[in-house]
């Protein structure tokens, strides 16, 4: 899929010149160009910059589903300001460029159901957070919905609380529907299993962590997005807490992590978090997050 990445993401960045006679080779041949979106005008076509040429995507070639009303014109207004890939469909007298966005999205999606398969890992860009997942454009603004409990193994209550809106992160084909195009992702997989994650902590070290949930018998902090310890029963801490914990222990047969709270943090003045990948590319057929005897193990796909 990296033939067609997502929009920003493009090697060699956004042309910012051209002449006719490049104008007219990209027509014939079918590149794919990414352009800044420089306004989106009364009747929601976009207008791109060709370097002082002007160019038009006609609204109902801005993107897939904006024709037959599945994807709403906000989709359209908010690239204003962005980079947008899309194809030369016409070149007229006037010297007025006429592209197709949704041209190139249709490409990418042929290549996906064509030579890509549940597993494959793709370069993936966050567009939408929602309370049910985050939407991610996995090549020239061709979109996919990651479900919500297919973030990481801790859980979260809503999508924002592990994305931003642009953030490049990686994420692995699940499925896609041929009949509809519709496109599902996962992303725990490639944060690691329990042992990888609990690789990364000793005991006797102090950490910082998030609570994720109360029982009556502890909290659950979490300390990467894939691996969470336990701490004693505390009433002054709420979900979405940040705090410090000492690691009191490690116990890899049990796949228990005990900790101790120190303190609570102002979660704005701590520096972010950046997710650690385990692979970021290649293909994945089998996941197995712990032991057998702790954790069953699946098929993702």
């Amino acid at each position: 899929m990296h033939t067609y990445l997502p929009e920003g993401m493009r090697a060699s960045g956004p042309v910012t010149s051209f002449t006719p006679d490049i104008l007219r080779r990209c027509l014939s041949d079918g590149t794919i160009l990414e352009l800044p979106a420089a306004m989106c005008d009364e009747h929601h076509n976009l207008h791109v910059d060709l370097g002082g040429i002007p160019g038009i995507i006609p609204r109902n070639e801005t993107a897939i589903g904006i024709d037959t009303g599945n994807l709403r014109d906000i989709a359209i207004i908010s690239r204003v300001g962005k980079p947008v890939c899309c194809k030369i469909t016409q070149i007229g007298d006037d010297g007025q460029v006429v592209l197709s966005r949704k041209a190139a999205q249709l490409e990418a999606l042929a290549y996906l159901k064509t030579q890509c398969r549940p597993g494959d890992i793709l370069p993936a860009v966050v567009t939408n957070l929602t309370s049910f997942g985050a939407f991610c454009d996995i090549g020239c603004g061709l979109t996919a919905l990651l479900n919500i409990e297919n973030i990481s193994v801790s859980r979260i209550s809503h999508s924002r609380d592990r994305f931003y809106i642009g953030q490049p992160i990686y994420v692995v084909l699940q499925q896609i529907d041929f009949d509809t195009g519709r496109i599902s992702l996962t992303h725990k997989e490639l944060l690691g299993t329990w042992e990888e994650n609990a690789a990364l902590f000793q005991a006797g070290q102090t950490v910082t962590g998030v609570v994720r949930s109360r029982k009556d018998y502890g909290v659950f902090i979490e300390l990467t997005p894939n691996l969470s310890g336990l701490a004693e029963p505390t009433a002054d801490l709420s979900v979405g807490q940040c705090v410090s914990v000492y690691i009191k222990s490690i116990q890899p047969e049990r796949m228990k992590i005990k900790l101790i709270v120190i303190g609570k943090l102002d979660c704005a003045k701590l520096p972010a978090k950046k997710l650690h990948y385990f692979q970021t590319e290649g293909h994945l057929d089998f996941w197995q997050y712990g032991v057998d005897a702790l954790v069953k193990s699946y098929s993702v796909f």
